[in-house]
């Protein structure tokens, strides 16, 4: 499973990206400076390349944000991550052969290809509070390229769109 890791978002070139958020109404997030990376428990992980390669794209769009990276277990926010493959069967059918009154039925071929599906799940925790206020996924068909730097580029543009909406915009 964790060959996947390989795959994920950092390495893939994608044919359709889905990216879904929810937080905890009422969050004011607006009084949080700060954040401590923190293992979720159970969460599958890649290997370490690909592990440093998402928390530095991870770090990179929080720092845009007005965040500080903290190694203080007193920092703000408490944050972590997790990736997930599956694998869906997808069918397609052709026909050929007859059409018209008087002529035979035609022959369909069917056949079938196995789609990975990589999703990259972020999870930020309030500390203080020890609660979680807010979730973000993106989920990908993945197809990967095999140039690095092309592999990283798609990882930073993934986690871009995945914090598009992170933090929240307060309601005025």
């Amino acid at each position: 499973m964790l060959a996947m890791a390989r795959i994920l978002f950092g390495c893939s070139a994608v044919l359709a990206q889905d990216v879904k958020f929810n937080f905890m109404p009422g969050t004011d997030f607006s009084k949080f400076k700060t954040y401590k990376w923190v293992a979720i428990e159970g969460a599958m992980h890649p290997d370490q390349i690909i592990d440093q390669q998402i928390k530095q794209a991870i770090d990179a769009q929080l720092a845009s944000k007005g965040l500080t990276k903290s190694d203080s277990e007193d920092a703000d926010l408490y944050i972590g991550y997790q990736v997930s493959i599956t694998q869906e069967k997808e069918w397609s059918a052709y026909g050929t052969g007859g059409v018209g009154w008087r002529r035979g039925g035609g022959m369909a071929t069917v056949t079938s290809s196995t789609l990975q599906i990589g999703t990259l799940g972020f999870d930020v925790y309030d500390r203080a509070n020890k609660q979680l206020i807010w979730r973000g996924s993106a989920t990908k068909t993945l197809n990967p390229p095999k140039d690095p730097e092309k592999r990283q580029k798609n990882l930073e543009k993934a986690i871009a769109k995945l914090l598009k909406d992170f933090p929240p915009k307060p309601k005025k």
